[in-house]
C-alpha cells in the first residue's frame, strides 16, 4: 500500500453558536456584485440575468477575533462584510422553493480581498484569485442554525473599522436573493454539508492598514472581528 509523502491537511471547522459543535468547511462559494449600489461604487452593473461566483480555499479561513498579517503582493486590501448560508444537505437541481430546506444555518463572514490584483485581473479578463483566493481571506464566525433565525429580510448587515461605520445595508438589498442563490448554484454543483456560500458585500467597501480592527454584525447573528498587523517581513 502506498504512504502518502505529507500529512492531509486538517479541513477547518466553525463553531456552533450555543452548542458543543463544530461545522466543517469543505468548500466556499461566493456570489459576485449581488448588491447593486456595491456594483455601482465599483464601475460595473448587476447582472440580472443569472448570479455569478467564484471560489475560495477552505484553507483561507480562519476564526473570528483572530490577528492576521497584512498580506503580501497588495498595497490596496480590502474588507468585505457577508451574510453566509451553510449547506446542511445534499441539494442537486432544486427548485428555489425547496432550496431552504438545504440549509443549515447562517453566519457573519468577511472576504478579505487584494483589490489592485483584483482590479487588474478584471481589466485584462483574467481570473480573480490572485485578489481573492489567498492565506486568511476568509473570516468567520459561528454558525446560527437557520430555526433560530428570523425570516430573511429586514436584517441590517454592517461592517465597522476602529469604531467608524463603513457599510451599512440590509438582506433585502440583496440583488439575488438565498433560495435563488441555493437553487441556482445546485443546479452547477452538487452542493452538500460543508459548503459555505458568501453572498455578496455592500457598498462602502475600502482599505484597511496595519492596527485596524474590524467588527461585522447582522441583526440575529454572532459578529465577526478582525484586527490587522503589520506584514511579515
Amino acid at each position: 500500500m502506498s504512504n502518502r509523502l505529507f500529512a492531509d491537511p486538517q479541513y477547518p471547522a466553525v463553531p456552533v453558536t450555543g452548542e458543543d459543535s463544530l461545522y466543517p468547511v469543505h468548500r466556499i462559494f461566493c456570489v459576485g456584485r449581488n448588491y447593486a449600489e456595491h456594483a455601482k461604487e465599483m464601475g460595473v452593473e448587476v447582472d440580472r440575468e443569472e448570479p455569478f461566483y467564484f471560489l475560495k480555499d477552505a484553507q483561507s479561513l480562519v476564526q473570528t477575533g483572530a490577528t492576521i498579517a497584512y498580506p503580501p503582493g497588495t498595497a490596496n486590501y480590502h474588507y468585505e462584510m457577508e451574510f453566509v448560508i451553510a449547506i446542511g444537505a445534499p441539494a442537486f437541481k432544486v427548485p428555489v422553493d425547496a432550496a431552504s430546506a438545504a440549509i443549515f444555518g447562517y453566519a457573519c463572514g468577511l472576504d478579505m480581498t487584494r483589490r489592485d490584483l483584483q482590479l487588474n485581473a478584471r481589466a485584462k479578463s483574467r481570473p480573480w484569485d490572485f485578489g481573492k483566493n489567498f492565506e486568511q481571506s476568509t473570516i468567520m464566525a459561528p454558525i446560527t442554525r437557520a430555526t433560530a433565525f428570523a425570516e430573511i429580510g429586514p436584517q441590517e448587515i454592517v461592517l465597522d473599522v476602529n469604531g467608524e461605520r463603513r457599510q451599512a445595508a440590509h438582506l433585502d438589498d440583496l440583488v439575488w436573493n438565498v433560495p435563488e442563490i441555493v437553487s441556482h448554484l445546485s443546479h452547477y454543483y452538487h452542493l452538500q454539508p460543508g459548503d459555505l456560500i458568501f453572498t455578496g458585500t455592500p457598498a462602502g467597501v475600502g482599505a484597511v492598514v496595519a492596527g485596524d480592527v474590524l467588527r461585522g454584525s447582522i441583526t440575529g447573528l454572532a459578529d465577526v472581528e478582525l484586527a490587522i498587523s503589520k506584514a511579515e517581513s
